[in-house]
């Protein structure tokens, strides 16, 4: 899809699953069931959207999804479905792992940052973009090396490290525009130092909303993580981004939503609701 000056696709590291009452917090079941149906374990599937930009002679990627490093049990508890993973889909665009520049993770929970490394010839975990410049901010950085006992399990050190090693890490502090038209926006709620990604160029705007807003049926303000550790202050940054970005009609890009990747927000009867992008050439997750 042509968004101005710059090209961008969606691509996709498939799907895994999730508690669904980890996912909604605390909304009933019986609502969120509606919009995400639960497997017998009480999982909802969600997608692995990863974005892919051209931009100012650059190749720029948004998330990596959850890799290919998971054992067997790791894979079953998630319900990984890599029917279609991160390195096709960037293929299928004639992307490979040598042509990132910029790979930018909204934050380092493993199923935003699992393609960062690939398991080398010796088994142990490498970068997969040798000549990319990796960032994120540097409070989540900082937090993802020394996480709490609540959220240790969702930072898998093989996702990071290596990248200190090879000295790929750039941090950001707050909020920077790396490119014309390419801001980093500290947006905390889920995590302390959260990013999302504002996209401007040729009069529109763009927002990867991260975890903030996962999927579409997260939208209205209650409906939040049960896995975000400051949940008021997500409620906070919802309410000043939603409405911005109806009233901007911004491209607004979601994370986890299995059906709809990408749609503008309309508000209707007092509520907002999402309108899918039609654009095939966006939403079509090869």
């Amino acid at each position: 899809m042509r968004f101005g000056e710059f090209e961008i696709f969606i691509v996709s590291d498939g799907r895994f699953r999730l508690d669904g009452g980890a996912m909604f917090g605390v909304v009933p079941k019986p609502l969120w069931e509606r919009h995400l149906a639960a497997d017998e374990r009480n999982r909802v599937t969600l997608g692995l959207n990863c974005l892919l930009m051209h931009a100012h002679g650059e190749t720029l990627l948004v998330e990596t999804g959850t890799g290919e490093k998971f054992d067997a049990k790791r894979q079953d508890i998630y319900g990984i479905d890599h029917s279609v993973n991160l390195l096709d889909s960037l293929r299928s665009r004639g992307v490979g792992p040598e042509d990132v520049d910029v790979v930018i993770n909204t934050h380092l929970h493993f199923d935003h940052c699992g393609w960062n490394t690939r398991l080398g010839g010796d088994g142990k975990p490498v970068p997969t973009f040798p000549r990319a410049r990796y960032t994120v901010q540097r409070g989540e950085y900082e937090h993802a090396c020394t996480p709490t006992e609540r959220d240790r399990a969702s930072y898998l050190a093989e996702n990071f490290e290596p990248l200190a090693a090879s000295r790929q890490w750039r941090f950001v502090e707050g909020r920077e525009e790396i490119l014309p038209g390419v801001e980093l926006v500290r947006v905390p709620g889920h995590t302390r130092d959260m990013q999302c990604v504002r996209l401007t160029s040729g009069g529109r705007t763009a927002f990867f909303f991260a975890d903030l807003v996962p999927t579409t049926a997260h939208l209205p303000y209650a409906w939040m993580m049960g896995y975000d550790l400051y949940p008021l202050t997500t409620l906070e940054q919802k309410k000043r981004w939603i409405p911005e970005a109806v009233r901007g009609e911004w491209l607004c890009l979601f994370p986890h939503d299995p059906r709809v990747p990408a749609a503008y927000l309309r508000e209707r009867d007092g509520k907002v609701i999402a309108e899918p992008v039609l654009e095939p050439e966006l939403v079509g997750t090869t």
